[in-house]
């Protein structure tokens, strides 16, 4: 189909896109990425291997030291998703657009591409999380006032998720949770909460972003996975916590090309991407599912 209303008394040489979501959980600085260079195409793995921890023994000047034998496993990061895109740029349009749309059609396709990848492996980060890591359901306080009973503020969510990992001894360092936009509006007049460019730091450091608290950069998307099925819970929301190295990711556009249409006079562009993820650390996530409700807080009667 071609994009019939392209014409230069209508249309300016600047594109038009639309506002488009933070990507949040396929960036680097939360998922081990190093591996995206070995893909051979959709249907390939990658092997990862793991390494025991090293047994550690008592000294007796008297006993012969015990050499131990150390031992590794494997996790398949399997390449099993692909996606692609393709659409035609005529000739008709090119001879009549101000600006060049064929650019911006790409990096939108790139962006769908993207986004796809995000919410696939977010799903896949909450089945992952080890069963010990998971905090239960929570009812957070949604438009401001104290908690009432069964309900929680948002920064004692957050300290819940924290003492998860604490109990398995995860780093302290480069602790993220990606949380939704409502989440953000639950803590935003909360004086516990640092703004990110308060918090000791302009770097741009990850997508999306929006304030630290306990150690975690607390990032915002629209791409948090619910709860699904058919629970009372099923419209509740994942906040998944973790560090970055807690799940592999790797992808690659195998393919990217601009060919001649054979029966228009169009090009087309079309490019492939394959990936795949898997949860090498179920101990350094963890998981609350959260719904948002109003204060039911009642101060107690005067006696």
């Amino acid at each position: 189909m071609s994009i019939s209303n392209f014409v230069p008394k209508l249309w300016a040489a600047a594109i038009l896109v639309p506002y488009r979501k933070a990507l949040v959980y396929g960036q680097q600085t939360l998922a081990t990425t190093r591996y995206s260079g070995e893909i051979k195409g959709k249907g390939s793995s990658v092997q990862i291997t793991t390494l025991n921890d090293v047994t550690i023994k008592s000294y007796d000047k008297l006993t012969d030291i015990e050499i131990e034998q150390l031992s590794d496993g494997k996790i398949d990061l399997l390449i099993d998703q692909g996606d692609y895109f393709a659409f035609y740029v005529n000739d008709v349009d090119k001879a009549q657009a101000a600006g060049d749309f064929q650019g911006p059609a790409t990096q939108s396709a790139g962006y769908g591409l993207r986004d796809k990848i995000d919410g696939f492996i977010a799903n896949l980060l909450v089945k992952g999380v080890a069963a010990a890591n998971k905090v239960g359901r929570v009812k957070i306080v949604y438009g401001g006032g104290k908690a009432g009973l069964g309900q929680m503020l948002g920064y004692d969510v957050l300290v819940a998720l924290q003492e998860k990992l604490n109990e398995q001894s995860v780093p302290l360092e480069g602790r993220w949770v990606v949380v939704p936009p409502k989440f953000l509006s639950a803590i935003e007049n909360d004086p516990r909460f640092s703004n990110v460019d308060s918090a000791g730091t302009d770097e741009t450091l990850r997508n999306g972003i929006v304030k630290r608290a306990l150690g975690f950069d607390i990032l915002i998307s629209n791409n948090v996975p619910k709860v699904g099925g058919g629970t009372e819970a099923k419209d509740d929301l994942v906040l998944l916590a973790g560090v970055s190295d807690a799940y592999a990711f790797a992808d690659s556009i195998t393919e990217t090309e601009a060919i001649r249409s054979e029966k228009r006079f169009a090009d087309i562009v079309r490019g492939l991407n394959v990936y795949g993820a898997a949860v090498t650390r179920p101990t350094a996530l963890a998981s609350a599912t959260a719904s948002f409700e109003a204060s039911t807080y009642s101060a107690p009667a005067a006696v």
